[in-house]
């Protein structure tokens, strides 16, 4: 079984050199046409979180925008869901984007963690809360496009089907410095899923 990494603290600041080089295409309509497509989304979106497990969460290092696993739970039937999400923090928060490419239709993790709000990030359990105060959906959609700049064009691919991006609030529950020494509950119920298998991602 892989070992929980620390998440790495982001702070929402622009990117720069390399980084931000690389970023610009991904705004692109050509790259989002791309990353919509049936064939992307059946391998990179369901391959990434896998990755990223097998690795620590170290594959997240190697990609020009800071990536995590979030894992919601299936409320029909209890089973894991992951994919990988642009995060940074706000405070002790981790705020995400449910951008799903800016497709019509919000991402199925976000309604799972809507029906159930217990959730893991890099594998630290949270509580998932939607942002929805006007001002502060402002403020921190600021900050996520200085992060990621593509989520600028995501935003305006679901304005045409009449879709408002959602923002999520992840407030941690864990806390190393005080309960290292007894497992997190949903760690131990996330490896006894995979010992059971994780059934296919959607």
């Amino acid at each position: 079984m892989p070992a929980r990494r620390t998440l790495a603290h982001v702070r929402p600041a622009p990117p720069r050199g390399l980084r931000r080089a690389l970023l610009r295409p991904m705004g692109a309509r050509a790259f989002m046409a791309v990353e919509r497509s049936l064939p992307f989304r059946l391998v990179v979106w369901r391959l990434a979180p896998r990755l990223m497990r097998l690795t620590g969460g170290r594959l997240g290092a190697l990609l020009p925008f800071p990536a995590g696993v979030i894992e919601t739970r299936d409320p029909r039937n209890g089973r894991p869901h992951r994919r990988v999400v642009v995060y940074f923090h706000d405070g002790d928060r981790v705020i995400v984007v449910a951008s799903k490419g800016g497709m019509a239709g919000d991402p199925f993790w976000y309604l799972n963690a809507l029906a159930d709000p217990d959730v893991l990030f890099a594998g630290a359990a949270h509580r998932a809360q939607a942002v929805t105060a006007e001002d502060e959906l402002a403020r921190l959609w600021t900050l996520a496009d200085q992060v990621y700049p593509p989520h600028a064009a995501s935003r305006a691919h679901a304005a045409r089907s009449g879709r408002t991006i959602p923002l999520v609030q992840l407030v941690p529950t864990y806390h190393p410095a005080r309960d290292d020494r007894t497992e997190d509950p949903r760690v131990g119920r996330d490896r006894r899923a995979d010992v059971r298998g994780v059934r296919a991602e959607r």
